[in-house]
């Protein structure tokens, strides 16, 4: 059996699983997420905790029990504490600016770029050269991140673009007469 599937996913106070018509439903304070549920596992729910055992001995089912495991307990923590990306601008003249659930970016092109939000993630920017990306669902702040880094993504000559915070961008040397 799968090391991470044996792990057990406990339910902190305040979020509710319900586990019915092929559905994971999880409600919490940060907002409510869904997740079809696989038929190579089988998701127990008692005294607090979710267990996740394989239908039968094959290979997939074994991987996907700690796969449902994974996503399961993202979406609990999701719900509980949140997710969020930290994004950081490199260049002169680059800036961010968050206005409700739009991004507001210029980062050297002859226009300012604009990028919606979807429901469910909020967008900050605490400096004009840091852009914080929050929500439940850790898939989709990965995403929209993932968008807003590829507008401008860091040049591997001086640095300048958009990177995540903790990103290194290896710089490269130049050319030599």
């Amino acid at each position: 059996m799968s090391r991470i599937g044996k792990l057990p996913v406990t339910v902190p106070a305040g979020v509710e699983v319900a586990v019915k018509d092929g559905l994971v439903n999880v409600k919490g304070a940060l907002g409510a997420l869904a997740l079809a549920e696989n038929q190579l596992v089988k998701i127990e729910h008692k005294a607090g905790a979710l267990s996740f055992t394989p239908v039968d001995d094959s290979r997939e089912a074994n991987a996907m029990s700690g796969t449902m495991r994974q996503l399961v307990n993202n979406m609990v923590n999701g719900v509980s504490k949140g997710f969020e990306k930290k994004i950081s601008l490199l260049g002169v003249g680059y800036k961010a600016q968050a206005q409700g659930s739009k991004l507001n970016l210029t980062v050297g092109y002859s226009h300012p770029v604009v990028m919606d939000m979807p429901a469910g993630i909020k967008v900050e920017t605490p400096t004009p050269t840091e852009i914080l990306i929050k929500g439940a669902d850790r898939q989709r702040v990965g995403q929209i991140a993932s968008e807003v880094r590829a507008v401008r993504p860091p040049e591997p000559y001086k640095g300048k673009g958009i990177r995540y915070a903790d990103e290194k961008v290896t710089i490269k040397e130049t050319k030599k007469k």
